[in-house]
């Protein structure tokens, strides 16, 4: 767990510097790093929180990039992820626990990203339906802390 958060961090300096290319580099290998940690990690909470935030990570940088298409799929991406185990058998009841508790900040960013960008095709087939009810858009992207409290 600490090359994937050392690697995050050097992310988020590439990041904050704008070099945008080296820090989706960045990225992306805490996203591997974090795929691998989602079922062996011995702390479930941590793992599945480095796996969300690795996600979202790349969507705000994809945002930043004004790529809003490849940001759906990533909030996507790890929305699904955690619904998948949450519900699968296979893995241990605390692991699938920990994914549909993390699920919730999950869908709670996608609303948000929804709210602010539209629907996008991933969007709507992993929803279910074409737009958000009214009482979900309420809330306000502006008042969603970024992920998990990385940048």
């Amino acid at each position: 767990m600490q090359h994937w958060k050392r690697t995050t961090e050097t992310a988020n300096r590439l990041f904050e510097q704008g070099e945008w290319v080296d820090a989706r580099e960045h990225y992306l290998q805490a996203l591997a790093l974090a795929q691998v940690l989602f079922e062996r990690w011995h702390d479930v909470d941590e793992a599945v929180a480095a796996f969300v935030i690795a996600h979202h990570n790349l969507a705000d940088l994809h945002l930043r990039l004004n790529q809003p298409h490849e940001s759906a799929d990533y909030l996507c991406a790890a929305h699904q992820r955690l619904l998948q185990a949450s519900g699968d058998a296979r893995l241990p009841q605390a692991l699938r626990d920990a994914a549909l508790r993390h699920s919730s900040r999950t869908y709670t960013e996608l609303l948000g990203f929804i709210g602010e960008y539209g629907q996008y095709p991933r969007t709507e087939r992993l929803l279910g339906r074409h737009s958000p009810e009214p009482a979900e858009l309420a809330v306000q992207p502006d008042a969603i802390q970024p992920a998990y409290g990385m940048h």
